[in-house]
């Protein structure tokens, strides 16, 4: 196995001291409780992989996970993990009621939209109304086992919808019924219209030829995006009705909302379906369950040091799983920016002017709109301190060897890659050690931890 001397490699990155306070305070727990130094982070991931039952056991509790009932058994690691073996086996919990946990008058969601006057949400008032809605699911007849659907757009003035089965707001309708129709939904969610990139997108011509195409739905929501919008006629979409005279069903004869009693399921119970993209052959379902809830905590706590301090700005669309991924930072009282249509190229600033007015602090960028930001010249200006941003994620496309200088030398020197499908994150960064770059004329060779790793790129930074 070959080695490098790290001194003789330009260093991109030095790590901020007052960073890394979580993965620092769970580290402190760990060392005090197993009698454990771990001198660097290489050090502790190696403890966390050779004790997977200890690592998992302490992070559940680190994160607070709400459950009834406690797991009796972490993980048999005599089971392969090609075979699945069962994760926090006997734990009873409810995902919505760790999403909630929450419910003071912290900012959770921040609205905004090319058309639209911002408008805040807080944890209190978002609990409020998943009461309302998961008393009319219940009123309506929605049981475990059952599945909703959404086909809306970015920012709806909520997030409950978040953890549906759903599809892209831009899809056509047949794409639509090709991912709907192997799931059968009971109910489907939608928009009458939206903006994106200043044209306005009418889906109800859409909605009816998709409602006509799957006889499961019983019912159809509307959310009524203008003020006019009620004035629309939709009598020809079948079991079709606006949103709010839906949501009357949650109100009880008194004018009140009953509290929300959330049911105990296993923490392999299903959760949300996404799809893979259908590029060959018919999108694939892909079913997520509890689970999900601690490897997303894990990246966002640990990997990018969040606290209820951090603010999210993500332009992944329903239906994208990095969308639900996003909607998981309720789980630690982290606020989202949504925002309806595309923000990139309103103006030359108008995108980092948003990021600098709601002190984003981790910002979710598609590769293709980093090629697209450089090749107009709309990047930060001096009035863009970007001082609260602390970290950049690229997805979505392949991301081009010149995209690492853009980040790097443009916006911010902390990037991730991973997998959608997964809804995990593959080449993380940690925020307690040095990042270096490596540079071949053809080929980039990555010295990570003493491994040596081939990688097909100019350019490459890693930590």
């Amino acid at each position: 196995m070959s080695h490098m001397d790290f001194g003789q490699i330009p260093v991109m990155r030095k790590p901020d001291e007052n960073g890394g306070t979580q993965l620092k305070r769970l580290k402190a727990i760990i060392e005090e409780k197993y009698g454990k130094k771990f001198n660097n982070y290489s050090e502790f991931h190696k403890w966390s992989i050779e004790n997977l039952a200890e690592f998992w056991a302490e992070f559940w509790d680190f994160v607070g996970v709400i459950s009834s009932k406690k797991f009796d058994q972490v993980i048999d690691l005599s089971v392969p993990m090609a075979d699945s073996p069962e994760w926090f086996k006997g734990s009873r919990l409810n995902f919505a009621e760790n999403l909630l946990k929450y419910r003071d008058n912290r900012v959770a969601l921040i609205i905004a939209g090319e058309d639209k006057e911002t408008k805040e949400i807080t944890f209190a008032e978002m609990y409020k109304e998943a009461c309302l809605y998961t008393a009319a699911f219940r009123k309506f007849g929605i049981k475990k086992g059952d599945i909703v659907a959404t086909y809306v757009c970015h920012a709806c003035d909520d997030q409950h919808w978040s953890y549906l089965d759903g599809a892209l707001p831009l899809l056509g309708a047949q794409a639509v019924v090709n991912r709907l129709k192997q799931v059968n939904p009971k109910i489907l969610l939608t928009v009458d219209r939206f903006s994106n990139n200043r044209r306005e997108i009418d889906m109800l011509s859409k909605v009816k030829e998709i409602v006509d195409n799957l006889p499961s739905i019983e019912k159809v929501l509307i959310i009524p995006s203008k003020t006019d919008s009620k004035l629309r006629d939709i009598s020809n979409i079948r079991n079709s009705c606006f949103l709010d005279d839906f949501l009357k069903l949650g109100v009880d004869e008194t004018g009140s909302v009953p509290e929300i009693e959330f049911e105990q399921v296993s923490f392999s119970h299903p959760v949300f379906i996404s799809f893979t993209s259908g590029t060959t052959g018919l999108p694939k379902v892909m079913m997520h369950g509890c689970g999900a809830l601690m490897p997303t905590a894990k990246e966002f706590w640990l990997q990018l040091d969040c606290t209820r301090d951090s603010t999210w700005f993500s332009m992944s669309p329903v239906g994208w799983v990095t969308w639900n991924m996003c909607c998981t930072l309720s789980f630690g009282g982290i606020s989202l920016l949504l925002f309806e249509g595309v923000p990139y190229f309103l103006s030359p600033t108008y995108f980092w002017d948003i990021v600098e007015k709601h002190k984003i602090t981790n910002l979710f960028l598609p590769a293709n709109v980093c090629d697209d930001l450089e090749k107009h010249g709309y990047l930060p200006r001096k009035e863009h301190t970007l001082k609260y941003l602390k970290k950049c994620i690229a997805a979505g496309s392949i991301v081009k060897p010149q995209a690492y200088d853009f980040f790097y030398n443009t916006i911010k020197k902390d990037i991730l890659f991973g997998s959608t499908y997964a809804m995990e994150v593959y080449n993380n960064g940690d925020v307690t050690m040095e990042a270096y770059i490596c540079a071949e004329k053809r080929n980039a060779v990555c010295f990570i931890r003493n491994t040596i790793h081939e990688f097909k790129y100019k350019w490459l930074y890693v930590s």
